[in-house]
């Protein structure tokens, strides 16, 4: 079964007509289920969490920031990004998924996820001690810092975000590979302890394609190393194209899924009220 669980409608709007393209580029692509996981800066519930986590000084990243705090955040509602996808769900295959940042304050974000029913909730560690590390337009940031320190600073990340209980999946694992910065030391530690987390957690790995073509290191995240300790340990899987774009739904999912398969995996989830259901992978 072909799916794909990782997508944002935040280019568009809550409109039939705008999602309608995520749909057919989903049905080109033989897409038998797609999941919908807007990012938590759609929403103002979560807004007050993103002022308190970001550097938003006079730097250089600070500046950044407290300018992408102000485009295209914070626009929906979670009801009515509910009313919206109950309208889908009538006429499509169709999951309400979310995917929230590595925020420090989980239990605020218990407390915003406990009054609405996802089929799925992806954490995903997009910030680094509140530097939005996949910024292109920050990127000088990753200068300042001993690579050692991201892998350092990412673990510490994941690890808080399964030790939460919250979440179903990581999203894009080991993507702070995205500009190339690749390391010349073993990463093994690291990547250990990572699996170990998401193992204690029953969490899934998102087999993510935006790392394929959407940035400059040209490969599926995680990347072959993680996902075989992945498959050792056992951990489920999803794939998913992150497509912030109708055209990109589905994108690369036929090699995300040849992917999966050489690193040994059989299957992947599909997820229904919090609830999952292996299917055969494509």
């Amino acid at each position: 079964m072909k799916t794909d669980y990782h997508m944002h409608f935040e280019y568009g709007s809550y409109a039939e007509s705008w999602a309608q393209g995520f749909f057919d580029a989903a049905a080109a692509r033989g897409i038998e289920e797609l999941g919908i996981s807007e990012h938590s800066h759609t929403f103002p519930e979560f807004q007050e969490l993103y002022y308190a986590d970001l550097i938003l000084d006079d730097s250089p990243v600070g500046i950044f920031q407290r300018q992408w705090l102000k485009k295209n955040k914070f626009k929906y509602t979670l009801d009515e990004y509910f009313a919206f996808m109950a309208k889908l769900k009538a006429k499509h295959a169709v999951k309400t998924g979310i995917e929230v940042c590595n925020f420090r304050d989980q239990d605020k974000v218990r407390q915003i996820l406990a009054a609405y029913s996802f089929d799925y909730i992806i954490g995903s560690v997009h910030f680094l001690k509140g530097w939005a590390y996949d910024s292109a337009e920050i990127k000088d940031e990753w200068e300042r810092h001993p690579l050692e320190e991201i892998y350092e600073w990412y673990a510490e990340e994941v690890e808080n975000l399964c030790a939460s209980g919250l979440y179903d999946i990581l999203g894009h694992p080991f993507n702070i590979r995205l500009f190339r910065y690749l390391p010349d030391f073993d990463v093994t530690p690291y990547l250990e302890r990572v699996a170990k987390a998401l193992k204690k957690a029953n969490m899934a790995v998102d087999v993510n394609t935006g790392t394929r073509y959407r940035y400059p290191i040209a490969e599926i995240s995680p990347y072959p190393d993680f996902l075989r300790l992945a498959e050792k340990y056992d951990l489920p899987i999803i794939t998913s194209s992150d497509a912030h774009k109708p055209e990109d739904c589905g994108r690369f999912i036929a090699e995300a899924i040849e992917y999966a398969k050489e690193c040994g995996y059989r299957e992947s989830l599909t997820f229904s009220q919090r609830e999952r259901t292996p299917v055969p992978l494509g």
